[in-house]
């Protein structure tokens, strides 16, 4: 069906064809280029691996360590985990790279291969390049017989990683535990069943846990919108509980429903990463171009700064830097915390809003209440296979030239009534229209237009 290379990793549908499908000559390929790139910058020998709940994710990371022990490089190997935790994990282990095998939000027949630095921060564009050129290469050279690399089975780095946000100075383990919280968890059959409670009864949570099985058969969607997260909005007033809790696969995305199963919203979890931040200490934040006007006014409203990037967590992480921001993350419901790394992070997300909520002895739906109301809407157009983004651009520009134009990431387009942003996504072969209004019917109103012009422009011109 697919195989998409990006900033956000190799990512493809199981089976078929190589170079089509993400296939085994495709893993082997990509994994030995990443060694081959580690090797050729003088990096420590040595990749740590891990993977979602994906059925075929023990499959894949057999071919991923295999391929790297032949390349002479030592494996660390994480088995199931979340993302963030092996972005910890690569630096404490003193690794040259670090693999994770997973398509995110993706359905199930998706799987993908997102590449880390020794930082354990995603490869630069720069380095991406580097590596996907080794990769269409194909020259790569194995190890003989007595280099072969080395596997080692890593330790326990969810407890590690757990405890590095407890220790967090803007975590207040102690309140959450005061304000005995009663939580609903969708698992979505993935990491996040092992990942979440551990962290929840670290901080004296109770919880109730849906999809709590680790089979990689999702039970819904994974993607964690409104659309596909019925159960738990009806789930969570059932049980009275405080909130509840969602995740993707991989646990780098995060999203809340209050107390009475309204949606809090995605868009709002790094805003309310944000709002306890900027309440503790002062300093710029950052999202990206797709993120919600709700978090340039809540900087406002402390004095501080707001910047924004390209879509991408490797985009937002950069401008972080530039920027010295506290704190940034992704409209998506990624979360990103300098203090304890750069890497979306929604076990990071939970800790600081559960923190928030004890402090100010708020409920979720009031503390939604005390934000700017804004609403989005996200659409998406399957592209053909001769699509030509310039000229889609070049029509947009045309179309929409009575509106403010950012052309740094697809085309943003501010308008008085809200804002679009059209952009090719990075993880699948879609275009992405996002809109943003004072309410739900003015965003869908703004997306669904640009949507019928799209595919009248591409009706009418055969190709875009």
């Amino acid at each position: 069906m697919a195989l998409i290379t990006s900033v956000s990793g190799i990512r493809g549908t199981i089976g078929g064809l190589p170079c089509m499908n993400l296939t085994p000559p495709d893993v082997v390929r990509f994994s030995a280029a990443l060694a081959t790139w580690m090797l050729q910058q003088g990096l420590p020998a040595r990749i740590a691996v891990g993977r979602d709940g994906r059925t075929s994710g023990p499959m894949v990371q057999g071919l991923v360590q295999h391929t790297l022990l032949a390349m002479g490089v030592d494996v660390v190997d994480l088995g199931l985990t979340t993302t963030p935790t092996l972005e910890m994990a690569v630096p404490r282990e003193g690794a040259g790279a670090g693999i994770m095998l997973t398509a995110s939000h993706n359905p199930a027949e998706w799987n993908a291969l997102k590449l880390l630095n020794q930082h354990g921060e995603f490869l630069s564009e720069s380095e991406g390049k580097q590596v996907l050129d080794l990769a269409a290469s194909g020259t790569f050279s194995f190890a003989p017989a007595d280099r072969i690399g080395r596997h080692f089975l890593a330790g326990d780095y969810l407890d590690y990683h757990i405890q590095k946000i407890i220790d967090l100075e803007d975590v207040d383990a102690d309140a959450i535990r005061n304000a005995r919280f009663m939580v609903v968890v969708d698992a979505i059959n993935s990491s996040g069943a092992i990942a979440i409670p551990r962290l929840l009864e670290a901080l004296g949570v109770s919880y109730h846990l849906l999809n709590p099985e680790v089979t990689g058969q999702f039970a819904h969607n994974p993607e964690p919108l409104p659309a596909h997260l019925s159960e738990l909005c009806r789930m969570v007033p059932e049980r009275k509980a405080d909130l509840g809790i969602a995740v993707d696969p991989d646990v780098d995305r995060l999203a809340f429903v209050a107390e009475d199963g309204s949606w809090f919203g995605e868009e709002y979890t790094l805003v309310a990463a944000a709002d306890h931040i900027l309440s503790r200490r002062p300093g710029p934040v950052v999202s990206n171009l797709s993120s919600s006007r709700a978090l340039t006014d809540l900087a406002r409203q402390y004095g501080q700064p707001h910047y924004t990037s390209a879509v991408g967590e490797v985009h937002v992480v950069r401008r972080m830097k530039d920027t010295g921001a506290v704190l940034g993350g992704e409209g998506n419901g990624g979360v990103i915390l300098p203090d304890l790394h750069y890497g979306r992070d929604a076990l990071l997300g939970i800790a600081l809003t559960l923190s928030l909520l004890a402090s100010r002895s708020i409920t979720m739906r009031r503390l939604r209440q005390s934000y700017p109301d804004y609403a989005m809407a996200k659409m998406k157009m399957a592209l053909p296979s001769d699509f030509n983004w310039e000229t889609m651009k070049q029509y947009l520009r045309q179309t929409y030239r009575m509106g403010e134009i950012n052309e740094s990431d697809g085309i943003k387009i501010d308008l008085d009534e809200g804002w679009l942003h059209i952009r090719k996504s990075n993880t699948e072969p879609i275009l992405r229209i996002y809109s943003e209004a004072k309410d739900l019917s003015g965003a869908e109103k703004l997306a669904r237009e640009a949507l019928e012009r799209l595919e009248q422009h591409l009706a009418l011109t055969g190709t875009a």
